[in-house]
């Protein structure tokens, strides 16, 4: 569907459709849209999140970063976190083969907690759209956003619930947390290729062997992201508080089929995978997963604006990267923490420089991360992180960019991320 007909067909409004009336209506309850709403609720706001799932539902995206918990801080939220007994993570430990290399979030060179959590987001996000509701927030559950009306001062959505019944919702502001429905995106067509190279990933819930800490000296506290000696293929295991661990495997398609071979099944799939990591043997149940093994392929998205008239589109619903970093949830919270405060401005009659003061800075730490990702799939990070002396001021640069202090520019590897990444590689005797 070409743009023209995509915007026409989002402006084509019944006008004897039933209507409600909003300050605020935020699309999407997951992490982004349901921090937004926490916070405009809080500050006075009427709002109202359409939400196409019903919660609590799965999602990817489990291992939290500390720069995601200072914005929680910022919300409010961070208490709610506190309380839940998830498991505490302090760091990363990458693995290629029999090298080992742990990366202490404690030791960094950013200000601000060292610490985060390892979450089952089934639990996370229902626990901040119970928050947002607390705070005055609606939620209203599986019901769609069909169209869009685009306008400054009074946009509007249309709206169809399960048994097909649509309705109008009338907003002075709307924000687009749809994660990778990318709502708004697609029906203002505003979709724009990324460069980066698309790849899939095989996932499910494993247990933990009860003798994996002591047997097989797996660390709890941190995420293991596992990287194949020949094939470009890394694997992520991120454990839980109860005995449970996120474990999936990340490619491009011809990447894992040196792995899966000609069966690209998921569960035969997700098994040869892990046949080819010895590492992994011993210590997780891959034979009783918990969960029906799952494939996402596709999942770089990327959006030609993250503003327009009388709407905003946060975290993944604009722009989404790679699950390597676990950036996913820390662009969501902090997108949300930037967009608020120019929501309330207009609300409360002001100005809001969207380019200036949200486009621009969040699109920078996003890059930062980018810049991190396309060194992970070239070799040039992995040359970076196994090198066997790194010197320690650099090593707390890196480390605090993996912590998610992606926005912090008094970080060489923040402000120029590409340049400093490429002269450290060299210097680790990666060739160019």
């Amino acid at each position: 569907m070409n743009d023209s007909m995509t915007s026409s067909a989002a402006r084509s409004f019944d006008a004897d459709l039933p209507e409600e009336d909003t300050d605020v209506a935020v699309i999407g309850a997951g992490p982004a849209g349901a921090v937004a709403a926490a916070m405009l609720a809080a500050a006075g706001h009427r709002v109202v999140v359409i939400e196409a799932a019903h919660f609590p539902r799965f999602s990817i995206g489990e291992s939290l970063l500390p720069q995601c918990l200072m914005d929680l801080e910022r919300a409010g939220l961070a208490d709610m976190i506190k309380d839940a007994g998830y498991q505490m993570k302090n760091g990363a430990r990458f693995v290629r083969g029999e090298q080992r290399v742990d990366i202490d979030f404690q030791d960094k060179s950013s200000e601000g907690t060292g610490q985060a959590w390892q979450v089952e987001r089934a639990d996370f996000d229902q626990r901040l759209i119970k928050a947002a509701c607390a705070r005055g927030a609606e939620v209203r559950f599986g019901q769609r956003v069909t169209a869009f009306d685009s306008d400054q001062h009074a946009p509007a959505l249309t709206i169809c619930d399960e048994q097909g019944q649509q309705w109008r919702l009338k907003a002075r502001f709307v924000l687009d947390a749809s994660g990778l429905a990318q709502v708004l995106a697609r029906l203002e067509g505003t979709l724009e290729e990324t460069h980066l190279t698309q790849r899939q990933a095989l996932f499910t819930h494993l247990s933990l062997k009860p003798d994996a800490c002591q047997t097989h000296a797996f660390d709890r506290t941190k995420i293991q992201i596992g990287l194949h000696g020949r094939a470009n293929v890394w694997y992520w295991v991120i454990p839980f508080a109860n005995g449970r661990a996120s474990t999936g495997f990340v490619g491009a398609p011809d990447e894992l089929a040196h792995l899966t071979g000609p069966d690209t099944d998921e569960a035969p799939g997700f098994q040869a995978c892990f046949g080819a990591f010895s590492e992994l043997d011993g210590w997780l149940d891959v034979e009783n997963p918990h969960r029906p093994i799952a494939s996402l392929g596709g999942y770089s998205r990327n959006v030609t604006s993250l503003a327009g008239p009388g709407y905003a589109i946060l975290g993944n619903a604009g722009e989404f990267l790679d699950p390597i970093f676990s950036s996913g949830v820390t662009i969501a919270v902090r997108s949300a923490c930037l967009a608020t405060p120019l929501v309330r401005a207009q609300l409360e009659g002001g100005d809001a420089d969207w380019q200036g003061d949200f486009e621009r800075p969040l699109r920078h730490g996003i890059d930062t991360f980018r810049a991190f990702v396309e060194a992970w799939y070239d070799g040039r990070l992995p040359a970076i992180i196994f090198h066997p002396e790194p010197p320690a001021y650099l090593r707390r640069m890196i480390s605090a960019v993996l912590a998610g202090y992606a926005w912090d520019d008094d970080n060489p590897f923040v402000r120029q991320p590409r340049r400093h990444l490429d002269t450290l590689a060299q210097l680790c005797g990666h060739a160019a």
